[in-house]
């Protein structure tokens, strides 16, 4: 549409288009999908929930082993160090804790896992520190394999699937930095100059190149490649939008981003469904699960009984014991195909975060159980999520309303600031509720007041739980940093 000069008052209004007909959308089928995958990253929310789920998992079991570490993954472990290089050198498996067996080096590993992981939950320098994440998770797991199970594998999967995504665009420190800029340029000043980005892009370049050239990575060809692609992309970046920040290579990158965190997104919620789908029906072919009895057996052995007296109790009633373990084996055979009806899919994903739940309580498994309920959150609801998010920005400020006068002054101001996208996108969430009441990409959240809900304007239209919000664009965000 052609816009009227302001130095001409008078100037006749522009022609009006053509009107399209009652019910009309622009463009077919196919091509809006493609529009929407490519023109923003899908699921802000959820990503940013798995993002936060698994970093948090994985923090906690690091924090509650660290008077253990050396016997799990250290210089004392029973699976020692030679037995442990014996086998990487015959799987190709990667750990950086096979460069050396010395105790100074195991200790600096395990804190860089320690404060890479802390650093994703809170969305600081996300992708960079989703990749220091990766590193860590796969050195320690390949370090000693034998000590992990179904909530290690889970986790070391998701840390390379984070990898790819855009998952600090909401609810991170990342986002509160894109919004600071944002805000900056629109008040016409020149964005902060960021220092902390390049100096990490120079001092992991060495650690790259010594790595590769040493054979360090391990014996597959993906991990070299995909680390180099995330180095030198980051430079790219960083180039691009100190030169042409609205140029068109500016907008292919953010095609590429886009397109790879939709497609990590649709591999995520495909291996949900995979280990659902398989472990129900494995569990249907065993005699215990097919005459209602499985659930008795772990309740009665003393390794998964961390409350006595509650496993008693519930062990004692057969009817009960005979409904949850039909019940499991329902809700995992089911889940996969409920996908297709949103209410449906709620319910069972709400029964099968309560059966974590249970699992956490009764058979003393906090760290699996936390890893699954992360991989579910993929497919939570986007309003429900703003709704979170908003319950949490009020309640935090309730606490720090009872903190002295600078906090409550920099908390109303939104310093930190408020999270607003990596890439770039900014403004609170509302405290609530979509235009529509779906659970797809239609919510729009009212702009104001600094939520942690996240600071997207969603586009209103079609939906889907994977939510399909696409922020406003603004300063700040992967490419706005040089790793960032």
């Amino acid at each position: 549409m052609t816009i009227p000069s302001p130095a001409s008052p008078a100037a006749a209004p522009p022609p009006r288009p053509p009107a399209r007909p009652a019910g009309a959308r622009p463009g077919g089928g196919p091509a809006r999908a493609l529009q929407r995958v490519t023109a923003s990253a899908l699921g802000p929310y959820q990503s940013a929930v798995v993002r936060i789920g698994f970093a948090a998992t994985y923090l906690f079991f690091l924090v509650r082993e660290v008077p253990n570490r050396h016997e799990l993954y250290g210089p004392d472990s029973p699976w020692h160090w030679e037995l442990a290089r014996r086998l990487t050198d015959g799987n190709d498996a990667f750990s950086v804790l096979m460069w050396s067996d010395s105790t100074v080096w195991f200790e600096a590993v395990y804190a860089i896992t320690l404060l890479s992981a802390t650093a994703l939950m809170l969305g600081w320098r996300t992708r960079t520190m989703s990749v220091l994440f990766m590193v860590g998770v796969l050195s320690v797991q390949n370090r000693s394999i034998f000590m992990g199970d179904g909530g290690d594998n889970v986790v070391h999967l998701m840390a390379i699937y984070l990898v790819l995504t855009r998952c600090g665009r909401v609810w991170s420190l990342d986002a509160r930095r894109a919004l600071r800029d944002a805000r900056r340029a629109a008040a016409g000043l020149p964005p902060v100059r960021d220092i902390v980005g390049p100096v990490l892009w120079v001092v992991l370049g060495p650690v790259l190149v010594a790595a590769t050239a040493l054979g360090g990575l391990g014996g597959t060809w993906w991990l070299p490649a995909l680390l180099w692609v995330l180095w030198l992309s980051a430079a790219v970046w960083w180039a691009v939008n100190l030169y042409q920040p609205a140029g068109q290579f500016r907008a292919l990158l953010d095609v590429l981003a886009n397109l790879a965190h939709n497609a990590t997104l649709a591999v995520i919620m495909a291996e949900v469904c995979l280990i659902y789908a398989t472990a129900g029906w494995y569990k249907i072919q065993g005699t215990r699960w097919q005459d209602g009895t499985a659930l008795y057996y772990p309740l009665n052995l003393d390794y998964f009984t961390p409350w006595p007296a509650l496993s008693d109790l519930l062990g004692a009633g057969g009817l009960m014991v005979m409904v949850l373990t039909y019940g499991t084996v329902i809700v995992q055979v089911a889940f996969p195909f409920t996908l297709f009806n949103r209410r449906v899919k709620n319910v069972l994903l709400v029964a099968m975060i309560c059966e974590h739940a249970g699992i956490a309580l009764l058979l003393g498994l906090p760290f699996f159980s936390m890893a699954m309920i992360a991989a579910d959150a993929v497919f939570l609801p986007t309003v429900f999520l703003v709704w979170l998010g908003a319950r949490v920005t009020a309640g935090r400020r309730r606490l720090l309303s009872g903190l002295p006068g600078p906090w409550r002054t920099r908390e109303r101001a939104g310093a930190p600031g408020t999270p607003g996208g990596e890439d770039g996108s900014s403004g609170p969430a509302s405290s609530g509720a979509a235009r529509d009441g779906r659970e797809g990409g239609t919510e729009e959240p009212r702009r104001g007041g600094g939520g942690e809900g996240g600071t997207e304007e969603p586009r209103r239209g079609g939906g889907g739980e994977g939510g399909t919000e696409e922020p406003r664009r603004g300063g700040g965000g992967e490419g706005h940093t040089l790793v960032g």
